[in-house]
């Protein structure tokens, strides 16, 4: 029986249920005579060229000649088990969650730029505009790296199992799984301005929707909303089983249930379940493209991509072992290969 990812990243393998963390998001660009053979499958039938604007593609790609389906071949090795990425705008970093160690990976061809050390079992990471911060599950604080060299400029303790990061403009957000609560920390120094008990279990992920918070409780089912100013629990809202990723697409709210092999959409404004989708087996990361929703399947070596709008699921593709977190870069999608050394590029 596969493990689940949170059991192996926090050493709780006795424990019910399973976390893995979050995602910020990523793309790709690509040639034109492959756009001329693959186009007719991402646009409906009998649709005219210009309906294209109506689609379910991003406007992004379609500027960069990137509106068919994902390139399937390209990885690249970094280090043993990777497990969270984030985009700083030219740069993918990618966490080794074995090593300690974070691997900075140019996002147009894929080249090493950097490996830096950072605590003990990374696993996300989130960027400030300027600085990569990393939560670190096993020694229980957070790094933050100069984004331009990879200095490191400080490290942050924060609870017990850091597992989830997110940043609100001004400040970090680290959600403490082993613990149920969040820590909020000034992005400037890193001096904590609160910790915040969650409604739920485990929380394994956190989201930032404008005004809000929002943390996925893999223990217990649900999703937790914090006002950001404060901290103050404005609802918890029920989700699939053991949500491990949470992201905002500008209007709703999206878990990945790792227990229930399938994706919930909540309305942001008032946390109403809009619809629950399904995905692979034990759907992990999650990220949103700017048109749709990415998914990485824990237990299938599979993402799953569905539309935004609808949460139709548009294709499932194939990357490496036990797939567990995503972002995008403007033009393509990274996946971390938690089983092997690599991240795949889509």
């Amino acid at each position: 029986m596969k493990t689940r990812g949170f059991e192996v990243v926090c050493g709780l393998h006795k424990r019910t249920s399973g976390v893995m963390a979050i995602c910020l998001s990523l793309l790709l660009g690509a040639a034109p005579s492959v756009v001329r053979s693959q186009e007719q499958s991402d646009i409906a039938p009998g649709s005219a060229l210009g309906g294209i604007v109506s689609s379910n593609l991003n406007p992004l790609q379609i500027a960069l000649l990137h509106w068919y389906g994902a390139n399937r071949t390209t990885s690249f090795t970094v280090g043993s088990s990777p497990f969270g990425v984030a985009f700083d705008g030219a740069n993918m970093w990618i966490a080794n969650f074995n090593t300690g160690k974070v691997t900075k990976v140019r996002a147009n061809d894929g080249f090493t730029l950097g490996t830096f050390t950072v605590g003990g079992g990374p696993t996300t990471l989130a960027y400030d505009g300027a600085n990569m911060w990393v939560a670190n599950s096993h020694t229980n604080n957070v790094t933050k790296l100069r984004g331009r060299d990879g200095t490191v400029l400080g490290t942050f303790t924060v609870g017990s199992g850091p597992t989830g990061i997110c940043f609100d403009g001004a400040n970090m957000w680290v959600t403490n799984v082993q613990v149920n609560t969040v820590t909020k920390l000034r992005a400037s120094d890193g001096k904590v301005l609160g910790t915040f008990t969650v409604g739920g279990h485990n929380a394994a992920a956190c989201a930032f929707d404008g005004a809000s918070i929002w943390v996925a409780n893999n223990g217990t089912a649900n999703v937790s909303k914090l006002r950001a100013s404060d901290g103050a629990l404005l609802g918890t809202f029920a989700t699939g089983m053991s949500p491990s990723g949470v992201v905002f697409d500008g209007a709703n709210i999206w878990t990945s249930n790792f227990g229930s092999n399938n994706v919930t959409k909540l309305r942001a404004s008032d946390g109403t379940v809009l619809g629950t989708f399904s995905a692979g087996l034990g759907p992990n990361g999650i990220c949103f493209d700017g048109s749709n929703i990415w998914v990485t399947n824990f237990n299938s070596t599979t993402v799953t991509e569905l539309l935004a709008t609808s949460g139709v699921t548009l294709h499932i593709f194939t990357v490496g072992s036990s797939p567990t977190e995503a972002a995008f870069d403007g033009a393509h999608i990274w996946v971390t290969n938690f089983g092997g050394m690599t991240v795949s590029k889509l």
